[in-house]
């Protein structure tokens, strides 16, 4: 495949941005970008390369100025000094001109970062990870300046093959952004290329589970989801898939790519089964022994390489060599994906795996499979392994074998979001945990709640009989949680896929931490599990068990400035600080911006997979006038010429009243359901508006949440418009009905219960009921519910 097809493939830079020496290249890529390079034999790489595939930048404005073998170079952000001789620490520098102090804002050539700034990037696995592990680092520091290394990496031809690096030179590019995150991200994703959008099916809930499973037993799971009313997505198969028993001497029983007929006599019927299901199916394929003898597809492949299947010669995996890796997706993966396989998970553990040095067999596997895919006309889409800087461009990615502890969860919203530092956007993670730990139904919810706010949610576990995920093999509220969580993660499919596609528009990335959006706010640093999540949504998962009094948890939130509603209780916060907020078992906070419209499935439960929505729900959140889109298409890369598309935007604004315009859906409306139909949810009203919309409709109020559902009488293919003249008014929250709940299952005496609401119903609400009650010695998380009660509008 030819590069320049998928992606902005220019490697050589334009010529008036580059300064060049007998040894040493300095290219000014943009203003506060810059690629240094330096080669005794000058020679210097224009080759695009697994980092960088585009060079051609607009030329920025710049200034050189020499004084004897000094060079100094200047753009409106950078000063660049340079000795000309070989790169060292006095020779080579680069200041930030005027936005940190004199020390933190220079980097010397060689130097570590000082006082190790680094914001983190993300790492190749969490394999065996029970909490926190090291991560490498990525695009940006508190001092301002990073530094990204290209030396040594496998060139990218113009054809799609990587080769091995065809120079020893020192190639880096100089990242001098400061805090402005975002620029650095977009011009990252230029040079390096953007991050594919998921397909829309990805982001519906995955079943996987590393378990012996037969056809039978397998297909009748999947009916159980369906009468369980738990939609899915994808349908994972571990490697047992495959048979397991091999001759040890030619290598191990997890590579594989013969059916076990023993456990699925009819595969073929299995996979056009599943589709028919609604599903689409990934198999697991650990590719390090390569093919053996004794595989369904030796013979083939063994031909195609010009040997005698009967010699009975092994062909291990060997990322060097090209005839190998165009032979197997020939003979293996081609044959298998014509059986149903629509795209494989890449289980590549191993050290070694190619024959040439500087040949990275996981960065290999990722790119050929990803092209293999687009070639065959397959998702655009594997599941595998991170490997170095360029990843990203590979969705997705599979975060490794975790172990099941609430300290595994705690750390993953963190690892998630700071991985989009180095553009890396799209984890899955074994959600529930994949090994090790101990039955905790608490910790699985609150693991399938993070999972519902996460890039992907992929189910799974090891291979232990007792490490289910099933929701019905839990408790009941954990179960009826679990299940209520799954449904919503497909009810938000339209709103994901659409702000997966902005994302992409706009350089940035679905998941990311709070400073890219709020980079000058100390809290937006130190709020480590709670991030961005789209353009309206901070989620702030629960990620340590529940007081067992009071049957809250706990979790530290920080809200920007602006008003903030809660996505599940309606409940309306002032941002601009910090508080510890507590929640039930089926409650996560995730909090909605004033001024946002979010689109989603209006079913109750949705279909399997990720069919366009027949009702699609509008949650509006007033408070801003705002425009919100709804983006659907038909399902191929926005770079493909057959890609289509339909756009439909939403208008919300506020005067003395309020208006919400849905307007004509503008495109290829033959994607789009013939009956497509229209709710609208006003979040944070009272029961009977101001004033009636002037369309008519139906009305249902949901005062739990302060929420007014609009039916919309008639067709609405040629838009609509609600009218009310006075804005909704939010009504106040009932104190001592609300405390009330929090003490009807708290496990305190029956005397201290009454104590506190008969408090409550006397003392006036505020500083004075805090002070009155903190007097009684309750319980912290009680006391901190009812501070944070004190604190919504």
């Amino acid at each position: 495949m030819n590069m320049s097809e998928l992606w902005s493939y220019a490697p050589q830079a334009d010529s008036r941005a580059v300064l060049r020496g007998k040894a040493w290249r300095i290219t000014v890529l943009t203003d506060r970008l810059i690629r240094l390079e330096y080669d005794e034999t000058g020679a210097f790489r224009d080759s695009a390369t697994q980092l960088a595939l585009n060079r051609s930048f607009p030329v920025p404005a710049f200034t050189v100025a020499e004084s004897g073998k000094a060079l100094t170079v200047e753009t409106e952000f950078l000063r660049l000094t340079y000795d000309r001789n070989p790169f060292s620490p006095e020779g080579l520098s680069v200041m930030l001109k005027g936005q940190f102090g004199a020390y933190t804002s220079v980097w010397h050539f060689g130097e570590p970062d000082p006082r190790n700034r680094n914001l983190g990037g993300t790492a190749r696995t969490l394999d065996e990870a029970d909490g926190e592990i090291p991560l490498e680092d990525g695009l940006f520091s508190l001092h301002g300046w990073t530094v990204l290394e290209d030396s040594g990496s496998m060139t990218l031809e113009e054809d799609g093959r990587l080769t091995p690096p065809d120079s020893g030179e020192t190639d880096l590019y100089f990242f001098g952004y400061g805090r402005d995150y975002r620029a650095a991200l977009r011009d990252y994703f230029r040079l390096s290329g953007p991050p594919p959008v998921l397909p829309r099916f990805a982001l519906g809930n995955w079943w996987s589970r590393y378990y012996r499973y037969s056809q039978q037993e397998y297909q009748d799971l999947m009916l159980r989801f369906r009468r369980e009313e738990i939609p899915l997505s994808v349908a994972v198969l571990d490697m047992n898939w495959h048979r397991t028993d091999h001759d040890p001497k030619l290598g191990t029983g997890w590579t594989g790519y013969s059916w076990d007929r023993s456990m699925f006599p009819e595969p073929e019927k299995l996979l056009s089964w599943l589709h028919e299901q609604g599903l689409r199916v990934t198999l697991n394929d650990h590719p390090a022994d390569g093919l053996r003898p004794g595989d369904d597809f030796y013979p083939a492949l063994a031909r195609k390489l010009g040997e005698d299947p009967a010699s009975g010669r092994s062909f291990p995996f060997d990322a060097a060599d090209e005839a190998f890796l165009t032979a197997f997706r020939e003979t293996v993966l081609v044959p298998l994906e014509q059986m149903g396989v629509d795209f494989w998970w890449i289980d590549w553990q191993q050290q070694g795996g190619s024959s040439v040095p500087g040949m990275n067999p996981l960065f290999v596997l990722n790119h050929t499979r990803f092209l293999h895919a687009l070639e065959a006309g397959l998702p655009p889409l594997i599941l595998s392994r991170y490997a170095g800087p360029g990843s990203h461009r590979y969705p997705a990615g599979f975060s490794g074998d975790t172990c099941a502890t609430w300290d595994s969860l705690a750390f993953q919203p963190f690892f998630t979001a700071v991985s989009a530092n180095i553009g890396y956007g799209w984890w899955s993670h074994d959600i529930g945990g994949h090994m090790h730990g101990k039955k905790d139904p608490e910790l699985t919810l609150r693991w399938v709640q993070f999972g519902v706010f996460s890039p992907v949610l992929r189910l799974h576990s090891s291979c232990n009989i007792f490490m289910e995920k099933e929701p019905w093999a839990f408790p009941h509220e954990i179960a009826e949680g679990m299940k209520a969580a799954l449904r919503l993660r497909h009810r938000l499919i339209p709103w994901l896929y659409t702000q997966s596609l902005l994302a992409r528009e706009s350089g940035s990335l679905l998941f990311r931490p709070l400073y890219h959006d709020d980079p000058e706010n100390r809290e937006s640093y130190t709020a480590r599990g709670e991030y961005c999540f789209g353009q309206e949504l901070i989620a702030a998962p629960v990620t340590r068990p529940a007081d067992p009094l009071t049957g809250l948890a706990e979790t530290d939130v920080f809200l920007p400035r602006g008003r903030w509603t809660d996505f599940f209780t309606g409940r309306r916060y002032q941002g601009g600080y910090g508080m510890k907020q507590y929640r039930r078992l089926t409650e996560t906070p995730v909090f909605v911006r004033e001024g946002s419209i979010l689109p989603l499935d209006a079913a109750r439960v949705p279909e399997n997979g990720a069919p366009l929505p027949e009702t699609i729900l509008l949650r509006v959140f007033p408070g801003a006038d705002t425009e919100a889109e709804l983006l659907e298409d038909n399902g191929l890369l926005p770079e493909h010429p057959d890609y289509r598309q339909v756009r439909t935007r939403f208008l919300l604004k506020e005067d003395q009243g309020l208006t919400l315009e849905i307007l004509p859906p503008e495109g290829c409306l033959e994607l789009l359901p013939r009956n497509r139909q229209y709710l609208v949810e006003l979040n944070g009203c009272g029961e009977v508006p101001p004033d009636a919309p002037s369309l008519p409709c139906e009305a249902s109020y949901d005062p739990e949440r302060r929420a007014l559902t609009l039916i919309p009488r008639g067709a609405v293919s040629e838009g609509l418009t609600l009218r009310w003249n006075l804005k909704p008014v939010l009504p106040p929250i009932d104190l001592c009905a609300e405390i009330r709940k929090l003490l009807v299952p708290a496990g305190i005496s029956f005397d201290l219960k009454q104590d506190i609401l008969s408090l409550a119903e006397s003392v006036p609400h505020g500083t004075v009921l805090l002070a009155a009650l903190r007097r009684l010695d309750l319980p912290e998380s009680l006391f901190g519910a009812i501070l944070e009660l004190c604190c919504v509008e």
